[in-house]
């Protein structure tokens, strides 16, 4: 299987974990809610994609329409205060916590197929590498668009009683879900590379004992081949030591007797 050891096993959990709080937050409309201090608030609640009023009137407006209960942020019962409750900032955070939920979505068959995959298998380095770069990338995304929220989300310029608007438990869940996808990710390419490299030292060892065998089974002489000394070589036998020959004596000295089997000169 392709989760065998302990790193593999941790990215896993790490990953499944935070991709489930991230989903729940990306559902929920609690990113921005209200203390319960105000006795009648206009604004109750809001998420990315549905917000809640009870009686609200822009009153930047002349018009008597008055909003209450939930409803999707582009409903069309919207439109006259879609420039109220759609600012720049808000696009921006829907629009990298819609990246960053498609790069948990890209990453989710792909962990799969992973749990699928031997590690003898070629794909299984690829299926590592682009796991956990599908979340590092969500991570990524995810983390822009909570410090966006985080920033503007309770501003005064946006919904009506700032002062009494608090970052709620779904902008938690975000939080801790987009943070823990950047380890998760990390620890799948970090698995990658120990994997490469395993591979590789295991085919240069490979190629280093095939061509040692061949080298040695090339080199080595026959086992009953007899010994042929071999005749020396002109440059050997010109430069070999000539017998010596006895000198002749001196003037006033007797001349010694010459060796046994020998031949005495006079020159």
């Amino acid at each position: 299987m392709g989760a065998s050891n302990r790193t593999t096993q941790v990215a896993l959990g790490v990953s499944a974990f935070s991709f489930l709080l991230f989903v729940i937050a990306f559902a929920t409309p609690y990113w921005l809610v209200t203390d319960g201090r105000l006795t009648e608030p206009r604004f109750t609640n809001l998420g990315l994609w549905e917000v809640c009023f009870s009686n609200f009137q822009d009153i930047h407006r002349f018009y008597d329409t008055r909003f209450n209960g939930c409803m999707w942020v582009f409903e069309e019962e919207y439109y006259i205060i879609s420039d109220f409750l759609l600012p720049g900032f808000y696009i921006a955070v829907q629009l990298f916590a819609t990246l960053c939920f498609v790069m948990c979505l890209l990453a989710l068959p792909l962990t799969l197929l992973f749990l699928r995959t031997s590690r003898d298998d070629d794909r299984y380095v690829v299926l590592l590498l682009s796991v956990g770069t599908c979340q590092v990338f969500g991570s990524i995304f995810g983390f822009i668009a909570v410090v966006i929220f985080g920033a503007k989300g309770d501003s005064r310029d946006w919904m009506p009683g700032w002062q009494n608007n608090d970052m709620g438990w779904s902008f938690a869940f975000a939080v801790v879900g987009s943070v823990l996808l950047l380890p998760a990710g990390i620890l799948y390419m970090v698995q990658a590379r120990r994997e490469r490299y395993k591979r590789l030292n295991e085919i240069s060892n490979r190629e280093i004992s095939e061509y040692g065998d061949d080298y040695y089974q090339h080199q080595a002489p026959p086992a009953a081949a007899a010994v042929v000394p071999s005749a020396p070589s002109p440059s050997t036998s010109y430069f070999a030591p000539e017998p010596s020959r006895p000198r002749r004596p001196q003037p006033g000295r007797a001349p010694s007797a010459p060796p046994h089997g020998g031949i005495q000169t006079d020159i």
